[in-house]
């Protein structure tokens, strides 16, 4: 051997067990000063105690072994004594980890005089060189060591829920400070592709929630939970964190950060870092990179960031237009800060989604975000999901889209948003096959998100097939209630099977006015279901209920923008197709996102055959 004796050792059995897990080894250099500093370092990395630190899989060894004998330029000769050695002592290595525990002692001993017979074979070659080839497959043997201590190991963690940090500060506006680091923690494992990470949606179902977090953890089925606690006084904040194991309650790591707000990003690492470390995620050097990626150096701009997506995330024309104002300060604090266009981006794009925005004044100004956060960071997975909606809700550019969304899954697989807009993108399409796969996935990624759930029966709506439409929809409110998408097409799809008390009744209770006349303001803080109860009124014979409506839309749209497609659902459902097709072509012009839905919407259904639908239907194409 190269050292001359064992890497660890003791008295007993006992002791040489205790020197294993307790003890460093000493440096081969130690004991001989002819052990090149590559041999040096592959002993100590196999030999090393923290288990990610050490070779994941013998492959991995036995490349770096092959490299330092290359390196040495050894003879054709010896490179093949070397070789069958290598081989020979990593067989028995895979073999002497598989054996039970009770047998270990007998395959060890066993195992010691293989390297020996090995190295015989390249005897001749000069003492130096042959303390290398006996070093090279002893080393084979050493890991064995590694291994049968890495199997005695509890099993790798492979999912893990963050769960929304508490803000236990007497300051609700720190809110934005535990919702953002929780969220950017879920963001950073879930680029790593060992590790099933539950989404944000997902995870903050359970927040304000009083629940054990092993039992939180068995309904999200995941391995491992994550649960922090913060407090926030001045530029100062603490954080508090747990990581617990589902299977058993026990803690598996836990720490406690006391830092200044502009080092709340070093936090946020650390933890990252710390999980990814316990839960035994085998982390390659690009896994690395990703893991310890700043999407901002400036710890202001990242703060502004935050506020911003706090107040996206409410979903609705208040929280955009300030998650638009926060977005914009972060910009300016760091010009090169991608995630804070890919907000800025979103945020525009979906007050014009709502229907509050004119879409050809708002949209103009999404695209430029959107183009900003590309060519800021050409590596974010968001940029890409960010440009793609741009192109497919505006420019209608088909193909466009379609790659945008493809580059942004090629960069993150694990980003449900994209691949929720992708299967959006291919239904628009009317790809429904591919659509409902696509969305499968982001589903498989958030199980619990309630817009994924609903979209699968948006997808059987327009398909026409409502009752399974009606099921589906029916099974996201059994977990969310007032969720507004699956009460709003549910009501749609009574109307379509012809069941118009149900669909009014739906729709009136998602406005929150049970009966009587809609008060104007409902009407404008509620116009896509004014506009749809409006259309269920007048195919179900009730004109004056539908008229009351369209003159209050007109009254609106006095003071601000309504889409032109609100005006055309409910002359639609009034059978005047005159009225219709010229409140569609309005919507044309001003481009209001999925108007290519029209193709497809059973809405509109009544106006495929008029020659004047054909031709606006046509300024669409090419479909791809």
């Amino acid at each position: 051997m190269v050292a001359g004796e064992p890497p660890f050792k003791g008295r007993t059995d006992s002791h040489t067990r205790v020197s294993i897990l307790d003890h460093e080894p000493a440096p081969l250099l130690q004991y001989s000063a002819e052990v090149p500093r590559q041999l040096e370092r592959i002993v100590s990395k196999a030999l090393a105690k923290d288990r990610t630190q050490r070779y994941q899989t013998v492959t991995d060894l036995k490349l770096d072994l092959e490299q330092l004998r290359n390196e040495l330029q050894l003879s054709s000769t010896d490179a093949a004594g070397l070789d069958r050695a290598l081989h020979k002592s990593l067989a028995e290595t895979i073999t002497a980890a598989s054996v039970p525990t009770h047998d270990r002692g007998q395959v060890d001993t066993h195992a010691e005089s293989k390297p020996e017979t090995g190295t015989s074979k390249i005897a001749d070659a000069n003492r130096q060189k042959g303390l290398i080839f006996v070093g090279l497959g002893i080393l084979a043997l050493l890991v064995v060591v590694s291994l049968v201590y890495w199997r005695s190991s509890p099993p790798p963690i492979n999912s893990i829920a963050i769960l929304p940090f508490v803000n236990e500060s007497n300051d609700p506006n720190a809110d934005y400070l535990s919702d953002g680091i929780t969220e950017s923690i879920t963001n950073s494992l879930s680029q790593l592709p060992g590790l099933k990470v539950m989404s944000r949606n997902a995870a903050f179902r359970f927040k304000g929630l009083k629940q054990d977090p092993q039992e939180t953890g068995r309904s999200l089925n995941v391995g491992a939970v994550l649960t922090g606690r913060l407090v926030k006084f001045g530029d100062r904040v603490i954080i508090k964190t747990e990581l617990i194991s589902v299977a058993d309650g026990s803690q598996i790591w836990g720490s406690e950060f006391d830092s200044k707000l502009s080092d709340i990003l070093s936090v946020q690492d650390e933890v990252s870092r710390k999980i990814s470390e316990n839960l035994r995620v085998r982390l390659t050097g690009a896994d690395e990179a990703k893991l310890a990626k700043r999407y901002s150096n400036d710890a202001e701009a990242y703060q502004l960031y935050l506020k911003g997506r706090y107040f996206w995330n409410k979903r609705n024309e208040e929280g955009f237009r300030n998650g638009i104002d926060y977005f914009k300060r972060a910009e300016e604090r760091d010009p090169t800060f991608a995630l804070a266009f890919s907000g800025l981006a979103d945020s525009y794009a979906l007050l014009c989604d709502i229907g509050v925005a004119t879409p050809v004044n708002e949209m103009p100004k999404a695209k430029a975000a959107a183009q900003k956060a590309v060519d800021a960071d050409p590596n974010l997975a968001e940029a890409y999901t960010s440009r793609a909606f741009v192109k497919l809700a505006y420019d209608w550019d088909w193909l466009g889209a379609e790659s945008d969304f493809q580059q942004a899954l090629k960069l993150n697989a694990k980003y449900p948003t994209a691949h929720q807009w992708y299967a959006s993108y291919l239904m628009q399409m009317g790809k429904f096959n591919r659509a409902k796969a696509e969305l499968e996935e982001a589903h498989n990624l958030d199980p619990l998100s309630p817009i994924i759930s609903a979209n699968t029966g948006l997808y059987s709506y327009y398909e026409h097939n409502y009752d399974d439409a009606i099921d589906k929809y029916k099974l996201t409110l059994q977990s969310d209630p007032d969720f507004w998408v699956a009460r709003h097409y549910l009501g749609l799809a009574y109307v379509q099977k012809g069941m118009f008390n149900e669909a009014i009744a739906e729709l009136r209770s998602l406005i929150k006015v049970p009966s009587g006349p809609l008060p104007d303001d409902v009407v404008a803080a509620e116009t896509e279901a004014a506009a749809s109860l409006g259309f269920s009124y007048a195919m179900a014979g009730k004109r004056a209920e539908a008229q009351a409506i369209l003159d209050q839309l007109q009254l609106l749209s006095r003071h601000r923008y309504v889409s032109g497609i609100y005006f055309a659902a409910v002359y639609a459902g009034l059978k005047d197709n005159d009225h219709a097709i010229e409140y569609l072509n309005k919507a044309f012009e001003s481009r209001h996102p999925g108007l290519v839905l029209i193709r497809i919407d059973p809405m509109f259904d009544r106006l495929r055959s008029d020659e004047r639908f054909k031709e606006l239907v046509k300024r669409f194409e090419p479909i791809p």
